[in-house]
């Protein structure tokens, strides 16, 4: 017997489906839109069945894809195996986290401020007419 008489196939343990998926999730949701009107096109049945998968999985109306929500939670990879790295890495996102928070709260107060200002000239502007409708009118008794 030789050693290509005794080898094991090897048996991919991810299907078609989920590498096609992958692929498509890598390319983003234009790749989604993409794959479904072309799937329309050639055999409408599976173009619809797209569409329902689409719909289901919240690809198609959903906020984030997995790509962009694996993005926004960077900070939980896996160890680089350089200790420094990590705890410089991590110090850095937190910093930014903490910029990020600030900037928000700091619009926040902005927005706030000129909301107020924009309410006391509207007050101001309202008490003014009534003063001058006021004065416009005579006294009678």
């Amino acid at each position: 017997m030789t050693f290509a008489a005794n080898a094991t196939p090897t048996v991919d343990p991810i299907g078609w489906f989920a590498r096609a998926e992958m692929w498509l999730d890598n390319k983003g949701k234009g790749a989604w839109i993409a794959a479904m009107v072309l799937a329309f096109i050639v055999f409408w049945p599976v173009g619809l069945a797209l569409l329902f998968y689409m719909i289901w999985s919240k690809q198609m109306f959903g906020k984030s894809c997995r790509r962009a929500h694996s993005r926004h939670h960077s900070h939980r990879m896996p160890t680089s195996g350089n200790s420094a790295f990590d705890a410089y890495r991590d110090e850095t996102i937190s910093r930014l986290e903490n910029e990020q928070k600030s900037f928000e709260d700091f619009l926040q107060r902005l927005r706030d401020a000129k909301d107020k200002a924009e309410f006391d000239d509207f007050m101001n502007e309202r008490a003014t007419k009534a003063d001058n409708i006021s004065d416009a009118e005579p006294i009678q008794a």
